[in-house]
């Protein structure tokens, strides 16, 4: 048994903010506080420490064909990295990887952990692809994954919704989804939109029918999100709302939180989702408005997709939209696909600057959403990796978030027309160390169902992280003290020190076997691959590269 002993514990799951205490782990879990006769191996003094559960990112794309296109079309990324991964201990332990925007994938882990973060979860995993997702998320170390399958763009789901399939139908095939794909979530991608721009859509507003099927992302989206409420699965259908990124797209977003007619609902990237027309140049914040709606709606929660100046790669499932922004490419280099028409793929490079009017406010609009929702249960830290910013940037977002003049300091460097515009300065908004705890930790945690994760009572895993407690906060959390794995230190002083594989969560969901028939049939007829060869079974994801599979059953068999 080790006992940390005298840190200041952060554990919001049992609302403990700050409390001096010792905690103890023992066969890879946090265990109560042994007795008279209970033998404490070691001791590690944390006395004036910031102590967490390990950080989960619920929103990172770190696996998939996408990134390895991001990679392939940026050797000038992995070329400039100014920290390549290397062994610096001369003890054999790690493998060499680089990358920036898009670091290679054991780059990934390894940053991920000397951060303090443990648990990651990929957002837009192609059901046909789903196979290589895992193949990729098995080669990150350090950090345990999930993935969401993404549903509302391929031909059976629409073919369905076009007939007027009863739901029930449609419940079985997003459970089967979920388990043939070993999926955490269901993700909906720009509703109809990507299958509308294969049948030259170039928008497709939330109550526009398909040109081909003739539904609505509404029907889509108010589908997809009876069916993830009826299956019991924990995350709310997780949204890529209708037009990313254009301006007055926030009446969208509003009106896509009502469709969801008081059923549970994650909004992902809102940032991108947030504006407005007003002004001469004709794109404002609308970050009042859409942080108010969530707010008052409890059945919403949401992650922020923040921007931050730099040199990135923006890399999604949104064909639609990533063709429509490839002219803003930079450097000017670009790619579209798709695979079994199941829904799509963009890649784009791009380099957001602060003396840019329109990345300014986009930065801006970022912040604002932070600082105005109120529950940081609801709200979650996010860059959108990479598309807003790649997640190394974490550390500097969230001293932007406890600091204000450090904040405003950072306002009067960006563009002055875009500082005008915001209402940023007037914020006096601070997070806490206990609501950064939430963000990071526990909200993510409770969001995805993970009862023995994002906590440190007795009975979770021993993801720990223990912070010195510095001033400057970017400092702070880019380099914790001590980063303990499911009870194994693996980083010291903001270095890997042992490398470790993670495990990967996946849902099982119930549903009738039934929906394998007409599957079948149709895999037969249109798809390139059996649908016998589309399923992944528990055996093959360990022949993944993950330590374990960790199962979990959905609300209703719970």
């Amino acid at each position: 048994m080790l006992r940390l002993k005298g840190g200041r514990l952060y554990d919001p799951a049992r609302a403990i903010d700050g409390q001096v205490g010792d905690l103890y782990l023992e066969g890879g879990r946090i265990v109560a506080p042994p007795g008279p006769d209970g033998v404490i191996d070691g001791e590690i003094d944390v006395t004036g420490r910031v102590v967490m559960a390990g950080a989960i990112d619920l929103h990172t794309h770190i696996g998939g064909g996408k990134m390895n296109i991001a990679r392939m079309l940026l050797p000038e990324d992995h070329r400039g990295d100014p920290v390549p991964a290397r062994d610096l201990h001369g003890g054999g332990h790690l493998h060499g990887g680089c990358g920036h925007a898009a670091p290679a994938t054991w780059t990934t882990g390894y940053r991920y952990a000397e951060m303090g973060y443990t648990a990651c979860f990929e957002p837009a995993m192609l059901p046909a692809n789903a196979r290589h997702a895992h193949l990729e998320m098995g080669d990150i170390p350090m950090v345990d994954k999930g993935a969401y399958a993404m549903l509302g763009n391929d031909d059976f789901f629409l073919r369905l919704l076009s007939s007027g399939a009863d739901q029930r139908l449609i419940n079985d095939y997003v459970g089967w989804t979920l388990d043939a794909t070993q999926a955490m979530a269901i993700k909906v991608v720009n509703p109809g939109g990507i299958s509308a721009f294969k049948f030259n859509a170039r928008n497709l507003d939330l109550d526009e029918a398909h040109p081909h099927y003739g539904v609505t992302p509404r029907q889509v989206i108010q589908a997809l999100a009876r069916a993830v409420h009826d299956l019991g699965v924990a995350h709310p259908l997780h949204v890529h709302a209708s037009n990313l990124g254009i301006p007055g797209n926030a009446d969208t977003t509003l009106a896509t939180m009502a469709a969801a007619e008081g059923l549970p609902i994650h909004l992902t990237h809102i940032q991108f989702h947030s504006y407005g027309t007003e002004g001469a140049r004709r794109f404002s914040s609308e970050a009042e408005r859409i942080a108010a709606a969530i707010n008052r709606m409890a059945n919403v929660s949401a992650d922020v997709g923040q921007i931050l100046f730099g040199q990135t790669v923006t890399a999604s499932g949104d064909t639609m939209g990533q063709h429509r922004n490839h002219r803003h490419a930079s450097p000017d280099k670009w790619v579209v696909m798709d695979i079994e028409c199941d829904a799509g793929c963009g890649v784009v490079p791009f380099r957001y600057r602060d003396k840019n009017f329109v990345n300014a406010l986009q930065w801006a609009i970022g912040l604002e959403l932070f600082l105005r929702v109120s529950d940081p249960w609801r709200l979650f830290l996010t860059t959108d990796h990479p598309n807003g910013a790649p997640f190394t940037s974490y550390p500097h977002l969230i001293r932007l978030l406890m600091d204000r003049d450090f904040r405003n300091g950072k306002l009067d460097e960006i563009h002055a027309e875009a500082a005008a515009h915001s209402q940023l300065r007037s914020l006096a908004r601070e997070y806490s160390l206990y609501e950064i705890a939430i963000m990071t930790r526990a909200g993510p945690a409770r969001s995805l169902g993970l009862a023995d994760r994002g906590h440190l009572g007795p009975g979770a895993w021993a993801d720990v992280v223990v912070y010195r407690d510095e001033a400057d906060r970017e400092a702070m959390f880019a380099k914790p003290e001590y980063v303990f794995k499911d009870g194994e230190l693996i980083v010291r002083d903001g270095r890997v020190v042992k490398v470790v594989n993670g495990a990967l969560h996946a849902l099982k969901p119930e549903y009738d076997k039934a929906i394998e028939q007409p599957l079948r049939e149709y895999f037969d007829r249109y798809m390139t691959v059996k649908m016998e060869h589309m399923k992944i079974g528990d055996d093959e994801i360990c022949a993944c590269g993950a330590s374990k599979l960790i199962p979990h059953k959905c609300g209703r068999q719970a």
